[in-house]
């Protein structure tokens, strides 16, 4: 007895090949592994600009959408236009699956970026960064180096500084390559009399004995109350290289409400504790209208800066960054690109699959 078939068209065919690669990736992307880029220099040079990583959700445990209606394998935009790939109309609270350990100190983080406040968390701007303290630690920079808890907390390796670099002539571009320092690296003053250069204390120890270089000064901000740095410079007269000491919110722990706390951590419970009617006056926090004498957190939150200490923008200016807002562990390179080589020698083969530290 023979049966007929139905063949399917090699349109069909593909159709089913497309549905299946996307929920796939959609799947692989959302559960263990989503591929990430360094678009600047502020982990450098721990992590350099033309990076291409993964980024792990599984140690930290995968975070669940918190925002479902979106377009698959997009993020904030469909490709290669302004258009919104998402709705927001559902929005589920945050639930994070087990994953094999907590962000610990010194973890490289990838996170959204708190403040960006016009997208939902899932959505906001993915950044990396070093998570210098964790929950409960006390954060303090002095003299452009941080401390932890009192103590000088570990450096990376590859943690560059900003120096002021005088020299008696111009130098040349292939001058600075033989000290691998690239383009995006050292800026001339307006004067001509020398450099403004990022690189490693090894790096510069090497420059300072060139016979052109007649002086190297780390930069260091002499200026107290900054303005711009969180949560008032201007106030705690607190600048990015002398900052602190602030402690880090953990989840439960319960602050009294003084006017300094209020000035430090309004900011935090008005943004990311998820209260509706929150509001700070006059060295006073009101919630719901109603004066509260204290404050116990409701997340763990983690303070994050870059390895190009002198020349990021981190949580010195943007404040801590809230558990639900964590996305992942850089775990290791899979390609890098030097922008300013052409051809193969844009390949830096030598950090292809190396872990990340």
């Amino acid at each position: 007895m023979s049966k007929s078939t139905n063949k399917k068209s090699a349109a069909r065919e593909w159709g089913d090949a497309l549905i299946f690669a996307v929920v796939a990736a959609s799947l692989i992307r959302w559960l263990l592994l989503e591929p990430f880029t360094i678009p600047t220099a502020s982990m450098e040079k721990s992590l350099l600009v033309g990076d291409f990583l993964f980024v792990s959700k599984m140690h930290y445990g995968t975070r669940f959408p918190m925002t479902p209606l979106q377009v698959p394998l997009t993020h904030q935009k469909v490709w290669g236009s302004e258009i919104p790939s998402y709705s927001d109309a559902i929005q589920l609270p945050y639930y994070r699956l087990p994953g094999f350990s907590d962000v610990q100190r010194n973890d490289v983080v990838v996170f959204n970026y708190p403040v960006e406040f016009q997208y939902p968390t899932d959505l906001k701007t993915n950044y990396i960064k070093r998570a210098v303290g964790i929950s409960g630690d006390i954060i303090e920079v002095r003299n452009g180096d941080a401390y932890v808890n009192n103590e000088l907390a570990e450096k990376p390796s590859e943690m560059q500084y900003s120096y002021d670099v005088i020299t008696n002539r111009p130098l040349t571009e292939d001058f600075f390559k033989d000290y691998e320092i690239n383009p995006d690296s050292h800026l001339t003053f307006s004067d001509g009399s020398g450099y403004m250069v990022f690189a490693t204390e090894e790096v510069m120890n090497r420059l300072e004995s060139s016979p052109v270089v007649t002086s190297v000064t780390k930069r260091i901000e002499k200026n107290k109350g900054d303005s711009l740095i969180f949560p008032d410079g201007l106030a705690l007269g607190w600048s990015r290289d002398n900052y602190g000491p602030l402690q880090i919110p953990a989840k439960d722990w319960t602050i009294q409400m003084t006017a300094d706390n209020v000035l430090k951590y309004s900011s935090t419970i008005l943004n990311y504790e998820g209260l509706e009617n929150v509001e700070a006056k006059d060295g006073q926090l009101f919630i719901d209208g109603q004066k509260v004498e204290s404050y116990t957190f409701k997340q763990n939150y983690y303070f994050m800066m870059g390895d190009n200490r002198h020349d990021s923008l981190d949580s010195r200016y943007w404040g801590f960054v809230p558990e639900d807002h964590i996305v992942g562990k850089a775990w290791f390179l899979w390609l890098s690109l030097d922008k300013h080589e052409s051809m193969f020698s844009k390949i830096r083969w030598s950090r292809i699959f190396s872990g990340i530290n």
